[in-house]
């Protein structure tokens, strides 16, 4: 009956938005009450440094431990034993000491990086027809997730009776519900959309001799990079060129809420094209160009700035996670590409923040910093152009 694969593929589209919606939620909640936790808990600023940090650094370790997970469980099971790593994490940071918060965040942080390896998988085994369409509200979802986030975290705060370890305990719940609708989607034996049954990932070999990976990984990890960075240090360098603390802040929101309105038409028109060359080095181009004018440029400009760096921010990063699906022939290379791409990737990415304080404190001024993402920019580009040929990693089995 036709309509039964159409529900079900239906249902499989949701708990992949579904995931996505929780792969942020927990570091993205953090920041709003960081003042307060310090406050509480008497962290220093390098405690907040590291509890901000070691998340990061998992989700680049965790990747690689992905696909060993997934050939021992299977897909799905290795997608439950994620999301059971997340909720746990996340509700341990209710415990309300320095310790418990660094463990739940290391926690959290681990299942956070399985996830990323492990949902475009999932897209490429399931929905190898529409991987651009599903990898676009993916990506749209991961950004909302963490805009929600982010955004309603202080408002919990506020009506727990100003409790922190409360609202950020709560993030666990909807993780706990994606995890109970997985497992009931998933109760049933599955099939993939090219015939074969659901289940483990094969060993694919090679890919680290491979260069086309080698291409898609610099452009996933250097454009993760940048976006630390700009998550980071945007809103100092606004305020170390005069903006106050509220004016800072709402640049780098705009920053963030840009990048929701690009990630789905970017894969969508990118997808269209054989070579997606074009497309994936133009946003980091304008990225790279982008932060300079927000250091030096007339602080009129930096509202519309902020909006084309977004845009251009999340055109990247949801081109960066289409990269891992449309160059691998099957699931079980997209498994190892989007590992490798991810565990390298996540480890530039908690590198480049780090850089940027370097390069401050050895030139006293963020002049480092403006040199550093033009460089850093024009590399990305020029490895999303290689990167976007028409061609796979490794070579198909027969």
């Amino acid at each position: 009956m036709p309509a039964a694969p159409r529900a079900e593929r239906l249902k499989l589209a949701a708990v992949i938005v579904l995931i996505a919606l929780n792969l942020r939620s927990t570091l993205a909640s953090l920041a709003p009450v960081l003042n307060e936790i310090m406050a509480a808990t008497g962290l220093t600023a390098v405690g907040a440094s590291v509890l901000t940090t070691a998340p990061v650094l998992c989700l680049g370790l965790a990747g690689a431990l992905a696909p060993p997970l997934a050939r021992r469980l299977g897909i799905e099971r290795a997608v439950l034993v994620l999301l059971a790593l997340i909720a746990a994490g996340t509700a341990l940071r209710g415990a309300a000491t320095i310790a418990a918060l660094m463990v739940g965040s290391v926690v959290a942080g681990a299942g956070i990086g399985l996830g990323n390896v492990l949902a475009p998988v999932l897209v490429k085994r399931d929905f190898p027809d529409h991987a651009a369409l599903i990898t676009g509200t993916y990506v749209t979802a991961l950004c909302v997730g963490a805009a929600v986030a982010s955004g309603a975290t202080v408002p919990l705060y506020r009506a727990f009776d100003h409790s922190w370890p409360a609202a950020l305990m709560v993030w666990a719940l909807p993780v706990l519900a994606t995890m109970a609708l997985a497992a009931v989607v998933w109760a049933v034996p599955l099939r993939t959309a090219a015939g074969g049954s659901a289940g483990s990932v094969r060993l694919a070999r090679g890919l680290w001799r491979d260069a086309l990976a080698w291409q898609v990984t610099l452009y996933m990890g250097l454009q993760a990079a940048l976006a630390y960075c700009v998550f980071g240090w945007l809103a100092p360098v606004l305020r170390s060129r005069g903006d106050d603390a509220v004016t800072a802040g709402l640049v780098v929101s705009v920053v963030l809420l840009a990048q929701v309105p690009a990630c789905l038409p970017a894969p969508l028109f990118a997808a269209r094209l054989r070579r997606q060359s074009m497309p994936a080095a133009i946003p980091l181009l304008v990225i790279g160009a982008c932060f300079p004018l927000l250091l030096w440029g007339p602080l009129d400009w930096q509202w519309l700035v902020a909006l084309a760096m977004g845009l251009a921010m999340g055109a990247a990063f949801a081109l960066a996670v289409m990269f891992m699906v449309l160059r691998a022939p099957d699931g079980h290379r997209a498994a190892q590409l989007s590992s490798m791409a991810q565990s390298v990737g996540y480890s530039m990415a908690a590198a480049g923040p780090l850089l940027m304080g370097v390069l401050h404190d050895l030139t006293g001024d963020w002049t480092g910093a403006g040199v550093f993402f033009p460089v850093v920019g024009v590399i990305a580009a020029a490895s999303g152009a290689l990167a976007g040929r028409d061609r796979f990693v490794g070579r198909p089995r027969a």
